[in-house]
């Protein structure tokens, strides 16, 4: 039992780091960004392309992994600035069906751009997890897995520092709630989204190096199934609540695990979506939805 939980908050957590993008852009702008799952991709293999030009390959320098990790970042995070400039953007007064369906050109975009650069086969992490560790509780853990999940945690918490502590943090706040009053207030409204869209796709990012050392290898469509499960997790927690991100992925992660042990891992991603279409059905909202209108 404590093995499933340790699993499942190390995967939760991943999805809660790409799930915060999400739910940071629909609570600014409303936009259902399909590309986000990508993102994530993209940090994977910025990782991955970084440590091949100098050459590193099969090390477990956890020093070496943050070093990427705040490379990748950087990466992702400029890369999500000029997706919102060059696709979203002018699209900011259209239909929501244009830019929903701009999200999806996107997201096919950058997955196929990344197959023609790194062909469509799987591709070894060149950094890799100890799986040496100890027991604790009925627990198998290694210090691989408990610099991941501290560094998530860390993020998250300096992520909500930001946006309730900080006068960035307030412009978010308020051209959620008002854009227009928010702009006639002197706000930068381009500028603040323009750094929402760096926030969330550093994070997103991040996951993707996380995810690589974690499990090993990486693909061009690794970003599809994690993108519509961040968005599962983002909707349970309530779509444009970051702590309901959070909260979501994280109790995504431990549905998978459960689902898992109880029905097999060929039945993990059935379980999930069908707990989403129940929970949906009793709570519509999601588990902190009340909060969406009022704050991101």
């Amino acid at each position: 039992m404590m093995q499933l939980i340790w699993n499942g908050l190390i995967v939760g957590s991943f999805y809660a780091l790409v799930a915060l993008g999400y739910s940071m852009v629909y609570g600014i702008i409303k936009l259902l960004n399909f590309a986000h799952g990508d993102i994530y991709m993209l940090g994977a293999f910025a990782g991955f392309a970084t440590l091949s030009a100098f050459g590193i390959s099969n090390e477990s320098s956890i020093p070496l992994l943050l070093v990427i990790l705040l490379l990748s970042m950087v990466t992702t995070g400029l890369i999500g600035v000029g997706i919102e400039r060059i696709a979203y953007r002018p699209l900011r007064k259209s239909p929501r069906l244009a830019v929903l369906i701009t999200a999806i050109g996107v997201s096919f975009t950058l997955e196929y751009a990344v197959r023609q650069i790194f062909g469509p086969n799987p591709e070894a992490f060149p950094v890799r997890l100890e799986s040496a560790g100890f027991d604790f509780l009925g627990m198998r853990i290694t210090p691989a897995q408990i610099v991941l999940v501290i560094i998530a945690a860390a993020l998250m918490l300096v992520l909500a520092h930001i946006v309730e502590r900080t006068r960035q943090g307030r412009a978010m706040r308020a051209i959620a709630l008002d854009p227009q009053g928010a702009q006639l207030m002197g706000i930068n409204v381009n500028r603040v989204i323009a750094t929402v869209f760096f926030i969330g796709s550093a994070l997103a990012g991040a996951a993707g190096v996380m995810a690589g050392a974690y499990y090993g290898s990486i693909d061009f469509l690794m970003g599809f199934i994690i993108g519509l499960k961040a968005f599962t997790a983002a909707v349970i927690g309530g779509i444009g609540n970051l702590y309901g991100a959070m909260l979501g992925g994280l109790l995504l992660g431990l549905l998978e695990s459960f689902g898992s042990a109880w029905f097999g891992g060929e039945w993990r991603d059935v379980f999930s979506f069908a707990f989403l279409i129940l929970f949906l059905t009793f709570k519509p909202t999601g588990l902190l939805g009340a909060r969406v209108v009022e704050r991101m």
